[in-house]
């Protein structure tokens, strides 16, 4: 699964379409209780999108509404049964009007604080309510649709959501096993990690007495999927997320190549891949290290006291071998625009 926004620089002719099997659009918001593009000029460049499936007929087109900083709608229109309606049949009529196969909801976060959003303690069962009537309307369409949602790569989030119950009623959930770390991390470590790292890995560097301090769990891609295995959601119902991006942390002494030292803050938020790869990979000071434990990568600049985070071929091929291995139901990516169009996926 690729998510997409469209971009001049990643051209819908560049996507690698018979390697894949769902691109997900991204995104609508709620506007005015109502699945609606917040630009309208993202309906043409997803009716272009649309047309590619006469040609790959195996591929599902799927809309994504919400995401980081596009959910401020979401709370106020779950709590209200007759508003949760009119947004359910809203996003129908929008599948249908555009020939999708299915939406992707991606509420971030449901009775939590996140980028100024309204939260409250019902978003719990209301975000429930949602996804069964979401499936209903669905189900209603007259062929296969697919419903997914983007839950969060750490514990927390799923104390927050019914999972098990939402599980009855969506084919997917999109676990996203990225941002495990960010800048207000006050140790530089992995955005992206697929190994299950320990408290005790991190002995001997800062890293280890601030986590034990605030009593944090290390964080991974393995963690969280054997937390929602432990949870009762089938392995065939989490797709596990890939990273088409890096996270950079500025003043990283040179301790242990960088690795889980103290900072002092956001160097780049985020930069995307083709970049890292053309850019820093091996270059301009950046020298790329290999951690066996996280089974992912890292680039550290000695000089300019330099640190990135991020996914690379290497990484994400282990990644899908443990897909593989678990029996996990695929793989999903934030997202296309940041891969290298020459060598991407």
């Amino acid at each position: 699964m690729a998510y997409y926004v469209p971009s001049n620089s990643y051209p819908l002719e560049s996507i690698p379409f018979e390697k894949l099997t769902h691109i997900i659009f991204s995104f609508t918001e709620v506007i005015d209780n109502k699945m609606k593009f917040k630009n309208e000029a993202s309906s043409k460049q997803l009716m272009d999108l649309v047309a590619y499936k006469k040609q790959y007929p195996h591929l599902k087109v799927m809309i994504a509404f919400g995401g980081c900083g596009g959910c401020a709608g979401f709370s106020d229109m779950a709590h209200d049964p007759e508003l949760r309606k009119g947004f359910v049949s809203s996003t129908i009529d929008f599948i249908e009007k555009y020939n999708l196969d299915g939406t992707d909801m991606g509420w971030e976060y449901p009775e939590m604080p996140a980028a100024g959003n309204t939260f409250r303690k019902e978003d719990t069962q209301n975000f429930t309510a949602l996804m069964k009537e979401l499936r209903e309307g669905l189900d209603s369409c007259g062929k296969d649709m697919t419903l997914t949602f983007a839950s969060a790569g750490w514990e927390h989030y799923y104390e927050h959501i019914e999972t098990i119950e939402v599980m009855k009623y969506v084919n997917y959930m999109n676990i996203m096993t990225y941002d495990l770390a960010g800048g207000s991390t006050p140790f530089t470590a992995y955005h992206t990690n697929l190994g299950n790292i320990n408290i005790a890995n991190l002995k001997g560097t800062p890293a280890y007495s601030i986590m034990k301090e605030s009593k944090r769990k290390p964080r991974s891609t393995q963690h969280i999927v054997n937390f929602c295995l432990n949870l009762g959601v089938k392995p065939v119902q989490m797709i596990i997320g890939g990273a088409f991006y890096g996270r950079g942390w500025k003043g990283v002494g040179p301790n242990n190549n960088g690795l889980y030292q103290k900072n002092k803050g956001v160097w780049k938020g985020w930069t995307q891949y083709a970049s890292i790869r053309d850019k820093y990979e091996n270059k301009g000071g950046f020298v790329r290290h290999w951690d066996k434990t996280a089974q992912a990568p890292y680039l550290y600049n000695a000089k300019d006291s330099l640190f990135i985070s991020y996914d690379d071929s290497e990484s994400v091929t282990l990644t899908t071998k443990y897909v593989k291995k678990k029996g996990l139901g695929g793989i999903m990516f934030w997202q296309l625009k940041n891969d290298s169009i020459e060598n991407g996926l």
